[in-house]
């Protein structure tokens, strides 16, 4: 006589299946990111500096110059932009770090002096890698252009402008 239930033999079999199943999950191996390695190494070179070239005000209003990070210059307002004789250019750093590394470039507005006096307002452009980027190489070229506001030729005398402006990298 077989006292054997063929229902209860489902129920063994079905925990063992269960128990099979739960072992081959627990044995698996895990995935994820790795992170990076301790501590994360940014560094930055200027490559070329920003560079307006000759701007010739032409009336009392004065306007703005803007070189954009792919190095077109345009003008707005009273302002004549010579094509010959003129160099501009954007700024460029080379930004190294590890793949993968989360970057933020801050880029404040400034003050440029003259050398006869006067002042003029640079505010920096966006990125060429936007504002915030994941470095996809060790090396990455950034190009950042800008806009000089400029005033009339009273409070902006002509004259030769320089001054240092910050752009700050942050690694997240």
């Amino acid at each position: 006589m077989n006292n054997s239930n063929p229902s209860s033999l489902i129920n063994i079999l079905q925990k063992l299946l269960y128990l099979m199943i739960f072992e081959a999950i627990l044995f698996l191996p895990a995935m994820g990111q790795e992170k990076p390695p301790k501590p994360i190494s940014v560094t930055v070179n200027t490559l070329q500096h920003l560079n307006f070239g000759t701007i010739i005000p032409n009336g009392p209003s004065g306007g703005t110059v803007t070189v954009q990070s792919n190095g077109i210059r345009t003008s707005s307002g009273e302002i004549i932009l010579p094509f010959v004789g003129t160099y501009c250019s954007p700024a460029i750093f080379e930004l190294t770090a590890l793949r993968g590394t989360l970057i933020t470039i801050l880029t404040p507005p400034t003050i440029l002096s003259g050398n006869h006096g006067g002042a003029l307002n640079l505010t920096l452009g966006i990125p060429s890698t936007g504002s915030q980027f994941v470095v996809r190489s060790t090396t990455t070229e950034i190009f950042i252009g800008g806009t000089l506001t400029i005033q009339s030729l009273i409070a902006n005398p002509a004259g030769f402008y320089s001054g240092t402006f910050t752009v700050t990298f942050n690694q997240n």
